[in-house]
Formats: structure tokens, sequence, C-alpha cells
């Protein structure tokens, strides 16, 4: 502790921090007022890469990573309301076959990419796996995998999905506003002091009780926010500042572990990681379609629904372009339980069968 308290306070390493915040904070805000999906996080994880590249050799601390990603399970708690349980009570069988259907398809993408792509398995079942991507990420480093390359496959896959998405809203003559793509920038009721002390402690406790969890610091504060919201004890709050330096911390924690030979092995494979996320979509929005026929929805709203993007980026291009919001909700909440619980068990699957 003593000698990580040293290199902190020592006046080149303050240099490099306060350089790394500067420029992380303003090319994550260009790119958000650019409305690139998921800037706030993108911006700081490309200049962390680049800090780490050139050798700067600092590091996040984990704990700082875990209160993020709790911030973010709260964010998430933020969209479970009653009519997102009523939508999900009422279609629970539709929604538990295109959870199934999506986790299956994005293992047989998956073992595509192990066989076409060139990446290990145990990164590829991460990679692939269509959840929440900083769970996965933290899912990915404790069972073995590389968090960086799964990071790269996650985040290529959003921004594939979140443009791709808009493109279809508009091809089926959806009205969907500017702010459409900036997936992360979504911001919870502003700050109230009482409520946000309270949003805060639920994270602390949340990620506390998390730890020994998988992914638990995402998901345990998700479902203490859930509760605490459904039950009226708790005003989610958690103002644009916050959730803008979560996201940034997460980038920053993810981009400083690059190194030379890693950006080598990112970028001779990322055609095959953009390959396997267009796959993927295309193959989620045939079942969609099949779905929609199935059940007499619209079409629009069941493609945002089995699309594997993040939950607040389909909820963002539902709302802009009037599409059945509480199924969007309901049927991307019960994925990403889904994902979380069955992750480990297909990425041993996929690692076997590439094995075999």
């Amino acid at each position: 502790m003593q000698t990580f308290l040293a290199g902190l306070a020592s006046p080149s390493r303050i240099l490099l921090w306060l350089a790394l915040i500067v420029c992380a904070g303003g090319v994550g805000q260009l790119l958000h007022r650019l409305a690139v999906p998921a800037g706030l996080f993108l911006g700081p994880m490309l200049v962390a890469i680049a800090f780490g590249v050139s050798g700067a050799q600092l590091r996040v601390h984990r704990h700082v990573f875990r209160l993020s990603q709790g911030c973010v399970g709260l964010m998430v708690a933020h969209s479970v309301t009653w009519t997102v349980l009523a939508s999900l009570a009422q279609s629970w069988h539709v929604m538990l076959l295109a959870t199934a259907l999506t986790v299956l398809l994005s293992a047989l993408v998956g073992l595509g990419t192990v066989r076409y792509g060139g990446i290990s398995a145990t990164t590829a079942a991460w990679g692939t796996a269509p959840g929440a991507a900083s769970a996965m990420v933290s899912m990915a480093e404790e069972n073995g995998a590389d968090a960086r390359v799964v990071a790269t496959m996650q985040y290529v896959r959003v921004v594939c999905v979140v443009m791709i998405g808009a493109l279809v809203s508009h091809l089926l003559g959806a009205t969907s506003g500017a702010g459409v793509a900036a997936s992360t920038g979504a911001s919870l009721p502003g700050p109230q002091v009482g409520q946000l002390l309270l949003s805060l402690g639920v994270v602390v406790l949340g990620v506390a009780l998390g730890t020994k969890l998988p992914a638990g610091a995402l998901l345990v504060p998700l479902v203490l926010g859930a509760v605490l919201q459904l039950s009226g004890l708790l005003l989610i709050t958690l103002p644009a500042w916050l959730l803008a330096c979560a996201y940034g911390a997460i980038g920053c924690y993810i981009g400083l572990r690059f190194d030379r030979p890693t950006v080598r092995y990112v970028w001779r494979r990322l055609p095959s990681m953009i390959a396997g996320a267009v796959v993927l979509i295309i193959l989620c929005a045939g079942c969609a379609w099949l779905l929609a026929r199935a059940t007499g929805s619209d079409f629009l709203s069941m493609y945002l629904a089995t699309s594997p993007g993040g939950l607040d980026a389909m909820a963002i291009i539902a709302v802009e372009t009037h599409a059945d919001v509480g199924l969007v909700l309901a049927m991307q909440t019960l994925r990403l339980f889904g994902v979380i619980v069955t992750g480990a068990y297909c990425a041993r699957q996929i690692i076997r069968f590439t094995r075999a």
C-alpha cells in the first residue's frame, strides 16, 4: 500500500493522471456530442489505450471499476417498472423462447469466431455473449479470459447494433431523434440530495454484497435498486456527470490494460469481430421476424427486443421510434439475467466443443 501511495504521489504520476482524466473526459464528451454509440465509454477507453501503449503504466483500482459497475447496474434498475413486469408476465413464454434463441445463436457465432476468426475459445465465448458488456468483461476476467479483447468484441457489437438499429427504424418509417445513438448518455432524474445519497448507498451495499457472485457488482445493485424502486422506497437518482464518470472509469480500467502486442492482436482480428457481430444481428433479426409473425407483434418492437445490444441503447431507440417500450425493456432485462446466469456454462461448452 505504501509503495502504491508513493507511486501515486510522485509529481510525474500526478501529471499523467491529470492528463489521462482531462483527455479521457474531453474525448468522451466529444463522441457523446457527436452521438457516437457508447461514446462516454469508448472515448475514455481509446484514450486509455493510447496511454497504455505509450507505456504510461497507470492502473485504475479494481474497487473503482466495481463501483462504476454498480452505478451501471442501478441505472438499469431504473428501467425495471411495473409496466415492464406486467409485459413480462403476459408474454413470459415468448420472451423465454427469444432469450434462449439469442443465447444459442451467440454461442454458434462464438464457435464460428473461434473457427474462422482466430480468437481463443475462452475469449470468443465471453466476447459474443449478448449481455451487458461491462458484466461480460467482469465475468470474462474472473474466468481467465482476456478482458481487453472481450471488451473490444462487446463494444464493437454495441456500435454495430445501435447503428443498424437506427437504420432499421428509419427504413421501417419510424421517427427517431438525433440522440438515438447516444446509448450511454441517458441520465436519470435530476439530483435530489437525499435520493442521490440513498442511490449511492445502494450501489456501495450492492457491490459489497456481490463480491463473491458472478458479475455481482452489476447484478446485486440492479436487483436491490429494482426492488426498492418498485416498493416506492427509492427514487433512483444518478446525475449525468456520475454516469459519465462511471463509464469513463470502466473505459479507463480496460484501456490501460492494453499494450502493443494486444493492440496488434485486436487490429488483425477486427474484421472477424465485426463480421461476427453483423452475423449475430442478422440471425436475431430473423428470429424477431418469426416471433413477430407468430405473436402478431410489430416487427420493430420485436427486433429491438431481441437485438443483442445494450438495454439502455435499445430503450432509447424504442422510446424515440414509438415502439413497444415495455416489451423491449422486459425482454432485454430477462436476457441480461439469463446471460449472467448461464454465461459461465455457455463459455465452458464453447471451449469444450472447440477442443473436441
